[in-house]
């Protein structure tokens, strides 16, 4: 799971939208010696959004020239994953419809925004029997 706050609430969020618009993508930027492509946060928000929908996204026919090169399709949201030096951890959802598209973007700018949520995570948990996963729960979301 992701201990920033705004990370877990970019999720909730793509969650909500993803009821009501048909067409989902996800890009996710991370600096260049992350190891997994696409990242959890990325599969997870694809995922969550699949499950909230509760039908596919559609897809707008194409042709691909190469294979692959529209990203990888998870649970029917495709994920395009960038790796470059300069970034830290990015991630926009795009969801679109007729005549209209809506982005939700988390950008980390410094490793300090996931202290806030391990802190919550810390001061919640022993509240709660059992196992308890992710910040979402925490927050109620």
């Amino acid at each position: 799971p992701n201990f920033a706050l705004g990370a877990v609430l970019m999720m909730h969020l793509a969650k909500v939208a993803a009821k009501y618009l048909d067409y989902a993508e996800i890009i996710e930027l991370h600096h260049h010696q992350k190891a997994d492509s696409p990242s959890g946060t990325a599969l997870s928000t694809a995922k969550a959004m699949a499950a909230a929908r509760g039908k596919p996204f559609y897809h707008l026919s194409e042709q691909e020239k190469k294979s692959g090169s529209r990203g990888e399709p998870v649970e029917g949201v495709i994920i395009h994953s960038v790796r470059l030096p300069g970034l830290l951890a990015h991630q926009e959802v795009i969801l679109g419809g007729p005549g209209q598209t809506l982005i939700i973007r988390h950008d980390t700018i410094s490793r300090e925004c996931y202290m806030p949520g391990v802190m919550l995570a810390i001061k919640e948990v022993v509240k709660h029997k059992g196992l308890v996963y992710g910040l979402d729960t925490l927050l109620g979301l």
